[in-house]
């Protein structure tokens, strides 16, 4: 056995060259970290296409993935072409935001006795739109390009899913080992799988229900902003919180009254709060049990490494590592330290892998 001084030294360097890795390789992993993510969400769509039956006939497995690939890249196609039709929208609308936000802080501004209010117009004649439209547009190009290495990635995963058996067989010549490994790894695959459909469910009823608020209210472009309260729900925290507050300022900013913002705000930030703190937790059980500090942490480390689609990915990344961990007696206890409450409930009901001797 290694001293414990070498073995921590040794730690220490493979943390360090992880982060090295992932900082310097991001343009890389990102795309791959998002498709292998599509995958297995594609994966539990599929499989709960397949639990439908029609006059007791069961769709076949490669007829499920089929549709579901079509319908996913439909929608999302969908999704985008609104995006980006609403974005030109809002920016033509910015005048007239602008005017009725100057008109507000005037009448608050009178309401206080304040004599001199702050002047938008001198502030926004200061701002190089240039280089925000270039950012802006620089932004969308990498996306675009990502959107079709990503695909390309989901293809090819999909292509390797069908070999992977054979690769099991090949790595594992004794039949009583390869099976316990297959029977961990497909339960491993199954909880990733749920997880990843129920955030996304959760995440589209959260999106539907807001944009019901704010068509009901009447504020402009309630579809798109639907679609950023979706997106927006993977990321823990901040994103419930920033769902509520773009909606709301553009309420705020819209009407000739502050009427629509005292309803848009509320409706939204119930909404938020009863699918996340209730009905989210109630469906996910243990997948949920990450501590909140874990969850800021990880919010803060995948934000610092990987920028937005970071902060994206970092809750899905979190609750895959407690899965995996989970299944393995040496990093088990790591599963147990991100967990709330210490109960971690993944590798409980099937064996778990041994150590290395």
């Amino acid at each position: 056995m290694q001293p414990r001084p070498i073995l921590f030294a040794a730690s220490a360097g493979i943390a360090a060259l992880t982060i090295y890795l992932l900082v310097s390789g991001r343009n890389i992993l990102i795309p791959i970290a998002i498709a292998v993510m599509a995958w297995y969400l594609i994966n539990a769509i599929a499989r709960g296409v397949m639990r439908l039956s029609i006059r007791g006939v069961h769709p076949p497995r490669w007829g499920a993935l089929t549709l579901t690939v079509l319908a996913v890249v439909a929608a999302v196609m969908s999704l985008a072409e609104m995006v980006s039709g609403n974005f030109s929208a809002v920016v033509d609308a910015i005048p007239t935001y602008q005017a009725n936000l100057q008109r507000l802080i005037g009448e608050v501004a009178a309401r206080f006795g304040l004599e001199k209010t702050p002047n938008l117009t001198d502030l926004l004649d200061r701002i190089d739109f240039r280089v925000v439209v270039s950012s802006i547009a620089a932004t969308l190009t990498e996306i675009a390009g990502e959107a079709g290495l990503i695909l390309i990635y989901v293809l090819f995963l999909f292509v390797e899913q069908g070999s992977f058996g054979r690769k099991m067989k090949a790595l594992f010549p004794n039949r009583e080992r390869e099976e316990r490994v297959r029977s961990i790894l497909s339960q491993m695959t199954r909880e990733i799988q749920n997880y990843l459909w129920i955030k996304t469910f959760t995440s589209a009823l959260t999106a539907s229900l807001g944009y019901v608020v704010l068509a009901a209210v009447g504020v402009d472009f309630a579809g798109f902003w639907a679609v950023i309260i979706f997106l927006l729900n993977y990321i823990p925290t901040i994103g419930s919180l920033l769902g509520i507050i773009f909606p709301a300022l553009l309420a705020l900013v819209q009407f000739d009254t502050f009427v629509p913002f005292l309803i848009v705000t509320p409706s939204l930030a119930v909404v938020q709060v009863f699918i996340g703190n209730f009905l989210e937790p109630m469906l996910m059980g243990s997948s949920l049990n990450i501590s909140p500090f874990a969850t800021l942490v990880s919010l803060a480390v995948w934000g610092s490494i990987w920028g937005i689609p970071g902060m994206f990915l970092c809750v899905p990344i979190t609750v895959i590592t407690m899965i995996v961990f989970a299944y393995f007696p040496r990093t088990r206890p790591i599963a147990v330290m991100l967990s709330t409450d210490g109960r971690v409930g993944w590798g409980e009901s099937e064996p778990r892998l041994p150590p290395r001797a």
